[in-house]
């Protein structure tokens, strides 16, 4: 068995899943992580998948897609790994207010100076609204009383909402 990382990237329209799950599939790829989305009409999807068929045996069954010139994609092999347990205690991060540069680095660099993991991140901007949606490991000894404040003190600076609450299992 090996694991390959596939992105598909490019302009959004119907099918797009479909087309490249079912080429994944017919190959005897198992699905085993992904996500995808759409960013301002443009679809972004990463799959990792496992099976016996080769990086280019992948390529080649996924190139129809890309026929049109609207679409990207790309098949890498990557390691096995199980993943690791995070030993860390779920959170939940949003963000919200005027767009401006700087805040994601800004808000998320008071996460990773305490050692936090970011494992999923979202943002989306309505017209001048900016929003973000992060879930977070954080280790156990992190004073989360303490990164909340920095938090604030950030997002104050930059004319933002933002908070950080403990996740619960059914919300991840």
């Amino acid at each position: 068995m090996t694991s390959h990382a596939i992105t598909v990237l490019g302009h959004d329209r119907p099918g797009i899943i479909a087309e490249t799950t079912a080429r994944l599939a017919e190959l005897g790829l198992n699905l085993e992580d992904s996500s995808m989305t759409r960013l301002r009409g443009h679809f972004a999807m990463t799959l990792v998948c496992a099976g016996d068929a080769a990086a280019a045996d992948i390529e080649s069954a996924l190139t129809g897609l890309t026929a049109d010139g609207t679409l990207t994609v790309t098949v890498r092999e990557v390691p096995e790994e199980d993943a690791a347990p995070t030993g860390g205690t779920p959170y939940l991060l949003t963000v919200h207010g005027g767009d401006r540069p700087g805040i994601v680095s800004s808000v998320v660099g008071q996460v990773a100076q305490v050692g936090g993991n970011i494992t999923d991140l979202t943002t989306r901007l309505a017209g001048d609204l900016y929003v973000l949606v992060a879930e977070i490991d954080l280790p156990a000894e992190v004073d989360v009383v303490a990164l909340e404040g920095s938090i604030a003190a950030v997002a104050t600076t930059l004319g933002v909402g933002a908070t950080l609450r403990r996740a619960e299992a059914d919300e991840l």
